[in-house]
């Protein structure tokens, strides 16, 4: 198994980590943006108003997702396994 695969299988493992995580980290990332500004115009610096809308939107979208994030996890993994007598030469 050359560097140069090594390298490659590598960085499509975190190219593929990278493309799931966003959707969910983008989510938690607004939620939190919107709930600190309503926060600092309302005076209100609860922890768990700061929680919850941030845990509902990071569930909704990680449930919209969740079908088109294993089909990218079950391709990569395909193709990892389809691949193998290759990696192993």
């Amino acid at each position: 198994m050359s560097e140069a695969l090594i390298v490659g299988v590598t960085r499509q493992a975190i190219e593929v980590a990278l493309v799931i995580t966003l959707p969910i980290l983008l989510a938690g990332l607004v939620a939190g943006v919107l709930v600190s500004i309503l926060q600092t115009v309302t005076s209100v610096h609860d922890n768990v108003l700061a929680f919850i809308p941030r845990a509902l939107a990071i569930f909704g979208v990680f449930a919209l997702t969740f079908p088109w994030m294993l089909r990218v996890v079950s391709g990569f993994t395909t193709q990892v396994l389809t691949h193998l007598p290759e990696y192993v030469r």
